[in-house]
């Protein structure tokens, strides 16, 4: 395999799509850094073209929002870890959660493109549901999960963040209660939730914003979320006051840490992975592989 062989991952959908002009000056930086690039345009096959081209490759870069990144480590997780290039993300999406964990240049492809061309690879763990589903940086269900999914991707593009803003607050009267039981390293958790988020990123959907200091991406380890169901008006307002205001303080929000974690329902559950729809469940059983892969930045 030639170092220096790149493989360019393009999903053109994503976001506000970049340019032909500014996507011919990406690739004309890693020619002229040495590298040799092979451009492959994709939407919806971006699992299958990683999984079958990307071993032939030193490295792979690829251009999209945090779905296209979800669907490219998928694709590697599939590959045998000691096959897998090492990974440049070009955010180009509307939450860029991951890119916002990693302080990487929103929408602006050059710069992105630089940074992967100075930078180091890190280790990055990546989560797995059900031992067959890969997700990148969050897992959730209940409250707004639908919303990333959900939102039309035209109404993406004209408003952007605020597009996930504007369908949350229309789902605010759909809130459903989940009695459930949670099974973790620290032990057992039983009560009723509107939402739980397992993560590896310091922000979900563009909302909900964690303390940098104190996640870690390549530490074995999870961050959960779990908001239960508030019982009065003044609860509910004190959950959306502590997400707005990133305090997470009180009885209705708690957050810890842990490697695996065993989700039990009374009724099938819809889920998300990474912002896509992750399929309904009684029962969820989630691992952190760490170091799984290795990003670019």
């Amino acid at each position: 395999m030639d170092a220096k062989s790149l493989m360019f991952l393009v999903n053109p959908a994503a976001g506000r799509s970049t340019s032909a002009a500014s996507l011919g000056t990406v690739i004309e930086a890693f020619c002229m850094a040495g590298y040799h690039p092979t451009v492959f345009y994709t939407n919806r096959q971006t699992t299958l073209l990683v999984r079958e081209n990307a071993p032939d490759y030193g490295t792979l870069v690829c251009l999209g929002g945090d779905g296209t990144l979800s669907q490219t480590i998928s694709g590697l997780m599939d590959i045998p870890e000691e096959d897998r290039p090492m990974l440049g993300y070009i955010p180009m999406g509307t939450a860029n959660d991951v890119a916002n964990t990693l302080n990487l240049p929103l929408r602006r492809p050059m710069a992105a493109a630089q940074d992967i061309l100075n930078g180091r690879p890190i280790p990055y763990d990546v989560g797995v549901m059900n031992w067959q589903n890969y997700f990148t940086y969050v897992a959730a269900f209940g409250a707004f999960t639908e919303v990333s999914y959900a939102t039309d991707q035209e109404m993406k593009n004209a408003l952007g963040k605020a597009a996930y803003i504007l369908s949350g607050l229309s789902m605010l009267p759909k809130l459903k209660s989940y009695h459930t039981r949670i099974e973790y390293e620290g032990g057992t958790i039983e009560d009723d939730f509107i939402f739980g988020a397992v993560s590896n990123s310091t922000s979900v959907a563009g909302m909900i914003k964690l303390d940098k200091r104190k996640v870690a991406l390549s530490d074995g380890l999870f961050e959960m979320v779990l908001v239960r169901t508030p019982k009065s008006v003044s609860e509910l307002t004190g959950i959306v006051n502590g997400i707005l205001n990133q305090t997470y303080t009180g009885a209705a929000m708690q957050i810890l840490q842990t490697s695996h974690v065993k989700f039990f329902f009374e009724e099938a559950v819809p889920w998300t992975r990474d912002g896509e729809d992750g399929g309904s469940h009684t029962y969820c059983e989630i691992h952190n592989l760490p170091h799984a892969v290795k990003l670019i930045v």
